[in-house]
């Protein structure tokens, strides 16, 4: 894929939430490369210090913590026209607690702290921007651990798949249930229809 295209999608995406002049636009492009990553690739690993923004061009990402034991706990996922990152490594400079993964063949567009620092000097349009963004984050939080509280395990496969309706075909069973915080014997039941919602 050509940056070119990747710049075409990535300005389209702001646009849905602020408007830009031409050169906004342009100097804002100048300041993301892009980035190939195969499947099972890292594009962060628990430990590494997260220095970049990363808007996903095409692919699926999966953010997960590994706990003492060695197991995993998926907290969040990202596909086309998504952000991922680890905003407290990101902000703070400290190492990431989680690790970020490519499940399929994925393209991204990062760009770094420092430039991000600058443009907002630069260009406050994008501090709203981004705030916007956080916003977005923060509401989807605050419903998961709502949903988490008010619904059961079943209750809660059928909201994410409703929301989500390719998220099954992007992402195995297991991770999916981890994200749920379920088993992935109990998620086999309710897809079994052995759980059903109230």
């Amino acid at each position: 894929m050509e940056k070119t295209h990747a710049d075409t999608l990535l300005i389209n995406h702001v646009l849905k939430r602020i408007n830009l002049s031409t050169d906004e636009q342009i100097h804002f492009t100048s300041l993301f490369t892009l980035r190939k990553i195969l499947p099972r690739q890292y594009l962060l690993q628990q430990g590494d210090i997260c220095k970049y923004e990363f808007f996903v061009i095409k692919g699926f990402l999966r953010s997960f913590f590994v706990d003492d034991l060695g197991t995993e706990h998926t907290l969040d996922f990202a596909f086309e026209d998504w952000w991922i990152s680890d905003s407290k490594s990101f902000l703070q400079l400290l190492p990431s607690e989680i690790n970020i993964i490519a499940h399929e063949p994925t393209i991204v567009m990062q760009i770094e702290k420092e430039a991000l620092d600058q443009l907002y000097l630069d260009y406050p349009i994008f501090d709203r921007f981004w705030r916007l963004l956080n916003q977005n984050f923060n509401l989807s939080q605050s419903e998961r651990v709502l949903n988490a509280i008010s619904m059961n395990g079943a209750e809660r496969y059928h909201a994410i798949v409703a929301k989500y309706p390719k998220i099954e075909s992007r992402l195995a069973q297991k991770h999916i249930a981890s994200y749920l915080g379920i088993t992935p014997v109990f998620l086999s039941m309710i897809r079994r229809g052995q759980f059903n919602i109230k």
